[in-house]
């Protein structure tokens, strides 16, 4: 799996890297520190997916296990992939800010990727406080496509103040998950007027303790149908 390590700008390029890359971005609390990545062995589609990671007060970061492997997923699936640090977390600068700063965060990297692939469809990722940012910023935003996993529905964020989405949204979430309660995840959705493609896997923890394969494939298999076109050479 590629690391983001090939190599390190010192500043936002204008162009999306055709190769693993890390640099800062302007934010609207200071730089955000943000990795790229593009397919090597699949045929590249006209879309770059952008995925939030868990809580940052919490350990979360974009080197979690389980947003690199979204971003894996999303990666073979033919979509250039954004990783980036909410404020305060990494080598970004600022505080955290209760996911509202961090829905700014998200939209600053939105607005880099729209300027670098401007003809690309943008699709959302998250994971846990990752994919409530992603979920609440996905209409204002202009989300083509989004996936969140283990969304923390029953904590302090507002989910039914949400604007939902009328794009493909696939949701995923563990059955025997720790941290969020996933029988209230599942009632959450089944009161929303949306129809998400729901994934349940049994047998899973938050962290997808031994099941990151198989959310890897569960990813790869619901968004098939989804994939904008290739890109061409």
């Amino acid at each position: 799996m590629a690391g983001m390590t090939d190599s390190i700008l010192e500043q936002a390029p204008e162009r999306f890297p055709d190769a693993s890359c890390s640099f800062p971005l302007a934010g609207p609390a200071g730089k955000l520190e943000v990795g790229t990545d593009v397919p090597q062995e699949t045929p590249a589609r006209r879309g770059t997916a952008v995925i939030c990671h868990p809580h940052p007060l919490h350990g979360g970061t974009m080197h979690n296990k389980v947003v690199t492997m979204i971003e894996r997923a999303l990666r073979e699936s033919g979509l250039a992939t954004v990783r980036f640090n909410f404020r305060g977390v990494g080598k970004s600068e600022g505080a955290f800010d209760e996911g509202r700063g961090e829905g700014d965060d998200l939209a600053a990297v939105v607005e880099w990727v729209r300027a670098a692939r401007p003809d690309d469809a943008v699709w959302l990722a998250g994971f846990s406080f990752g994919s409530f940012v992603s979920l609440a910023n996905a209409v204002r935003l202009d989300a083509a496509a989004l996936v969140s996993v283990a969304p923390p529905v029953e904590r302090s964020y507002d989910f039914d103040a949400i604007e939902l989405p009328t794009c493909p949204w696939l949701v995923i979430q563990g059955e025997e998950d720790e941290v969020v309660d996933a029988e209230k995840v599942f009632a959450w959705l089944a009161s929303i007027d949306r129809e998400p493609t729901i994934i349940r896997m049994p047998e899973t923890s938050h962290f997808f303790h031994r099941r990151l394969l198989d959310l890897r494939g569960a990813i790869k298999n619901a968004v098939r149908t989804w994939l904008p076109p290739e890109r061409q050479a």
